[in-house]
């Protein structure tokens, strides 16, 4: 019995080790969120991320296809929790799952990672190491509760892979489905549904992990309209089957779409790009909009003078993204089609990607603005609401609501 009993505590002394190694939040956690602002200098997303010992508050550049997170570690004071991962170890064969040329390891070495800066194109060797990440917690009942997720794996980059990153930015938050990627590990250190979701805004927007239902209200989750995801090297894409410029199709056949928070606009492939602007000048010509002189980097823009407007912007002719059926549809119109450039003149917020672009339509920041986006990976499904315009509200007013002021 003694014996028994004697082996019975070291098991359970074992389970709170494991336990230990995978933190688990000690209640349940709706979602995980993250302040996002826009920079307005280079049009790029900011969220804040605070982490190591002591904590402290870091802005990353949101990448929705990145595959980790990377961050400049030398600059500023250094964390005592911070951890090299070792070369021959698990989390390093994790981060390299998509990397089958560079699995093999050395003993008693570091694991070195590749962390990619989309918008230099710039690529850097990176040690890969694991520290603590707070994170502002909130369930039904409680409002900013904030935890730590120890273990947390990220890459630390050479300060000059910082360059074409916004004013203060230290790195890049990447949202790929990898398994180091920060809404799965964070699905996986807390249990909330492998899922993240971007409201993303012209002042003040949001990243959350898991159900997003308590923050946006479930009469607006549960309104979402849902389409396949389509995961290539941690992008994702959505299927265009046709675009219409107000309801008139074009002779376009189907096409893939790749949303990109690190592309201010909407940019198609040259092909593409001349079939679909002829026809949206035709469309706005028949709204009798004058053409003026354009600004770059748009291509066509037109006079102000003369437009009317509506409570989701300027009204000018309507996009409509027809997706996996005539009746799901992602309608691009007024703000989130056009930019004001002066008091006078106004611009088409789609752009000539050129010959090589390497996806047919890429969905740009200025059109994912304003509309709550819900990815699902675990079913690979995108839930999207449109315009949050016509719903009377918007992503910042949405956290205002909920009193989450401290966080923005």
């Amino acid at each position: 019995m003694a014996s028994f009993t004697h082996c019975f505590l070291l098991f359970f002394t074992c389970v709170l080790c494991f336990r230990n190694a995978f933190p688990v939040l000690g209640f349940r956690s709706d979602f995980v969120l993250f302040p996002v602002v826009k920079d307005a200098a280079t049009l790029q997303y900011v969220a804040r991320i605070s982490h190591g010992t002591p904590l402290r508050r870091t802005d990353l550049v949101v990448d929705l296809g990145g595959s980790f997170l990377w961050m400049d570690c030398d600059s500023g004071q250094k964390s005592s929790s911070n951890r090299l991962i070792p070369s021959c170890s698990v989390n390093c064969s994790r981060a390299k799952f998509n990397d089958p040329g560079s699995k093999s390891c050395l003993l008693n070495t570091n694991c070195n990672v590749f962390p990619n800066n989309v918008v230099t194109g710039l690529a850097s060797v990176g040690e890969l190491v694991e520290d603590i990440v707070a994170v502002d917690s909130v369930d039904a009942l409680k409002v900013g509760e904030i935890t730590t997720v120890d273990y947390f794996i990220f890459s630390c980059v050479p300060t000059f892979h910082l360059q074409g990153l916004a004013s203060g930015a230290k790195g890049m938050v990447g949202l790929g489905k990898t398994s180091i990627s920060l809404p799965s590990q964070l699905s996986a250190s807390i249990g909330h549904p492998h899922k993240f979701s971007l409201c993303l805004s012209s002042s003040n927007g949001v990243l959350l992990t898991g159900s997003g239902e308590t923050l946006f209200g479930s009469k607006l989750t549960r309104s979402l309209t849902y389409t396949p995801l389509v995961i290539k090297q941690d992008d994702y894409s959505i299927h265009v089957q046709s675009i219409k410029i107000n309801g008139r199709r074009l002779g376009l056949g189907k096409l893939e779409a790749k949303l990109s928070t690190t592309v201010p606009y909407a940019m198609m492939e040259s092909s593409i790009y001349a079939t679909f602007s002829k026809a949206y000048v035709e469309a706005a010509a028949s709204m009798n909009m004058t053409r003026v002189a354009t600004v770059a980097p748009f291509g066509f823009c037109f006079s102000y003078k003369g437009v009317r407007n509506s409570k989701h912007g300027p009204l000018v002719p309507e996009i409509d993204l027809v997706l996996q059926s005539k009746m799901v549809k992602w309608r691009i119109q007024g703000r989130h089609s056009m930019v004001k450039v002066s008091q006078e003149s106004i611009c088409l917020g789609v752009l000539d990607g050129g010959m090589e672009q390497s996806s047919p339509i890429v969905i740009g920041g200025l059109q994912m603005e304003d509309n709550l986006l819900e990815f699902d990976l675990q079913s690979s499904m995108l839930g999207f609401s449109s315009s949050l315009l016509f719903k009377e509200t918007t992503c910042s007013s949405s956290l205002q609501d909920f009193k989450l002021k401290q966080f923005m």
